[in-house]
């Protein structure tokens, strides 16, 4: 099998050396150049054309933004944005991806061995997500890639022994999304009238990302939508995104509802990771659940998906044509714990039909 080729784009050379040695440290991945800039990205792209682009987002002479927008008008091919932790950075990444980016990472640098490799895995895993995902004009994406030995959501949260409670009147909404899901994710809730029952969600975003999405998605979304701290309570009306770098679950507590932020391994190569959340959602409100799997690549949320629906929960799965990248669908369809199988546009009313 063919490695995957990346162009890195970065105007520091320290950067663009730890990317080089972060990515190869894949067997499936091969930086074949690197680029200071875009003007010198365009000369490598007439060169060799990559399948993936790491893509800084601010840079001298041409600005990420401008570059990407160019780039996706002209020649798709699918962007990681490589971006700094800063509130800055946050929304200029999340307005690259409205513009087409698939992905958004955090720049590497130096930490604890755990750090690091936690590290290594996500760029690796966001660079093979990026090569499988539908772009304009793309061509047929590359088989599957084998992934990594990895936890289950063992590590974060026993496996229930016994059934969930019984049905009651209250719902809950629980939503896991990867590669793709952030536009997914706007179209859906934007799709949310105001007195929807209270959502959950887990997408797969860097730490710093998910307040900005979560306040861009506030001011377009007639529900309200804010990153989840640690005791929010569930409420109709409301959506909760997974703060990125923490495990987030749900909780009851009587009659309320509320969530449990979690500092723990990753799961399934993420954190926050959709199955923990899936497993929470399975114990505490088992037939009250409704569950959603969006775009994605790999198999988070799979597992976790057929212990909601053992547990009672109504699940749907996004179709292959409106993802960007099937595999979560796929993986969760595969282990038979999806109920149903429908277009991204059509997810919406089906929750509100089924919890009137």
């Amino acid at each position: 099998m063919k490695p995957i080729r990346v162009l890195v784009v970065d105007d520091s050379a320290a950067v663009r050396q730890t990317m080089k040695e972060v990515l190869e440290s894949d067997p499936g991945i091969q930086v074949c150049a690197t680029a200071c800039d875009p003007f010198v990205a365009v000369e490598r792209i007439k060169e060799e054309i990559p399948d993936v682009i790491t893509l800084d987002v601010e840079m001298p002479r041409m600005d990420g933004l401008t570059f990407l927008e160019r780039l996706m008008a002209q020649h798709p091919i699918p962007v990681v944005i490589c971006s700094s932790l800063t509130e800055a950075g946050s929304k200029t990444a999340l307005a690259a991806l409205e513009l087409g980016a698939v992905e958004v990472i955090t720049k590497p640098k130096v930490g604890t061995p755990q750090f690091l490799q936690e590290s290594r895995i996500r760029i690796c895993d966001a660079v093979k997500s990026a090569a499988h995902a539908r772009v304009r004009g793309r061509r047929p994406a590359p088989p599957p890639l084998k992934a990594q030995p990895k936890l289950t959501a063992d590590a974060v949260l026993p496996k229930p022994t016994s059934r969930a409670m019984m049905q009651t009147t209250e719902k809950v909404v629980a939503v896991g999304a990867s590669t793709g899901g952030t536009e997914a994710l706007k179209r859906f809730l934007q799709a949310m009238p105001v007195h929807s029952p209270g959502i959950i969600i887990v997408q797969h975003m860097p730490e710093k990302f998910t307040a900005q999405f979560a306040e861009r998605l506030d001011g377009l979304c007639a529900i309200s939508v804010k990153e989840a701290e640690d005791g929010d309570s569930v409420i109709p009306g409301r959506a909760l995104i997974a703060p990125g770098n923490r495990h987030m679950l749900l909780k009851r507590s009587g009659a309320r509802y509320h969530v449990e932020l979690r500092d723990a391994p990753l799961v399934s190569r993420h954190r926050p990771s959709v199955d923990v959340l899936f497993r929470s959602t399975a114990r505490y409100a088992g037939a009250n659940a409704v569950g959603v799997i969006m775009t994605g690549m790999g198999d988070d949320g799979a597992r976790g998906m057929l212990e909601m629906k053992e547990a009672g929960a109504w699940n749907i799965a996004q179709d292959e044509e409106s993802c960007v990248v099937f595999g979560m669908p796929q993986e969760a369809i595969k282990h038979g714990g999806v109920d149903q199988v429908m277009p991204l546009d059509r997810i919406a009313a089906e929750i509100v039909r089924r919890c009137r």
